[in-house]
């Protein structure tokens, strides 16, 4: 009997083990399963009735494997939160919402304030064209803009806070205007002419507001620089122009040029600035492409933009065949320091000597800042 009570205890042992290990391997198997399938929370949220019927069939989203179900018995609909492989795709700051609702570019189309929104614009610029101008440049400025057709939009930058002057011109009602005191295209173009915000044009012009077009059309300037595949251009200059460098003069032969012969001494190589790959920075032309590059390279507290001329070069390759100068549509440079005269004069010096002192220290300062950021970039690499 003692032995056939010992062997009844071993069984049920075994039989206990057997039952704890079975529980423990049937847990582990249930939670590798249900972590295998796709977690979604869920809140509620509550309709009026009156909207019960757009939604009464389940929809889904292909690509992104969400649902919506209504219940037939309530107005209640759940929604499932983006799951969060999806917040990688968004913006920044925009990890909360879902991928469908960003909008991450805008444009300057100008739109109405009633009707359907499709219908707002009845033809969509197509280039931009920005001007920095002060009111004293009114009429060359108007004479310019008569240049451009419906299919740029125009935007004035102006910098002696004048606008409603700008009225008598029936295309000014149709322009964007953007008003700081004293503030240079370049300061402008940083703050107002994100790449993101200018995303709907093809190309950007940034101009003076001293420049002559008796010459120049600019549909006809498209043309070309699509031609020859220019990403960075400008307008030849005139003959009679006083030019700092030749490749920025007009050829009479020529529809567009992309090198040019300088003084000796002046290009270590016949592909690099100022003999090749250079334009100035009055009269600039750029692709969409190349102005998301080039926007990024301007610095924020440099405002007179000397020195982007010779490092244009860095947002194009190659770029001694895509940057050029437009010989067939060409203009005037009329030297006219408009802006110069809104300096401030200290220690009795002028108001231009002022201004050309603050031009060259940024210069410095640009020239310093890029060598520094090719030095850490190539160290980073072991290149330094």
């Amino acid at each position: 009997m003692a032995t056939i009570h010992r062997s009844g205890v071993i069984k049920k042992t075994k039989d206990s083990a057997r039952f704890i290990i079975t529980t423990i391997i049937g847990f582990a198997l249930g939670f590798f399963i249900g972590s295998s399938f796709p977690f979604f929370s869920h809140y509620k949220v509550y309709l009026p009735s009156s909207h019960r019927s757009s939604i009464d069939v389940a929809t889904a989203s292909n690509d992104q494997g969400l649902f919506v179900v209504k219940s037939p018995q309530t107005n209640v609909v759940d929604v499932p939160i983006v799951p969060k492989k999806y917040i990688r795709r968004n913006p920044r700051g925009s990890k909360l919402l879902p991928p469908r609702i960003n909008v991450p570019e805008s444009d300057l189309h100008l739109r109405r304030l009633y009707g359907l929104p499709p219908l707002d614009l009845k033809r969509k610029p197509k280039y931009l064209a920005a001007f920095s101008v002060g009111i004293h440049q009114m009429y060359n400025i108007d004479a310019c803009v008569k240049k451009f057709s419906e299919d740029f939009q125009i935007v004035l930058f102006h910098y002696d806070g004048k606008t409603t002057e700008w009225d008598q011109f029936e295309w000014s009602k149709k322009a964007i205007h953007v008003t700081a005191s004293k503030q240079t295209k370049w300061w402008y173009a940083k703050r107002f002419l994100h790449p993101d915000v200018v995303a709907a044009y093809e190309y950007i012009f940034i101009w003076d507001e001293d420049l002559g077009v008796e010459h120049f059309n600019a549909d006809r300037y498209i043309e070309l620089v699509k031609k020859h595949g220019l990403e960075i251009s400008q307008p030849g200059l005139g003959p009679n122009d006083v030019v700092t460098w030749e490749m920025t003069r007009r050829r009479e032969d020529q529809e567009v040029h992309k090198v040019s012969l300088e003084r000796p001494g002046w290009c270590s190589d016949q592909h690099l600035p100022p003999c090749a790959a250079f334009v100035e920075i009055m009269a600039p032309v750029f692709s969409r492409e190349a102005w998301r590059c080039v926007w990024y390279m301007i610095q924020n507290d440099l405002v007179h933009g000397w020195g982007l001329d010779f490092a244009l070069r860095r947002c194009v390759e190659p770029a001694h065949e895509k940057i050029g100068v437009v010989d067939s549509e060409w203009i005037i440079h009329k030297v006219i320091p408009s802006l110069v005269n809104q300096g401030v004069t200290k220690f009795e010096k002028s108001r231009r000597q002022e201004v050309r002192i603050r031009c060259k220290s940024e210069l410095s300062i640009f020239q310093d800042r890029l060598a520094n950021a090719d030095m850490a970039y190539h160290a980073q690499f072991g290149n330094g």
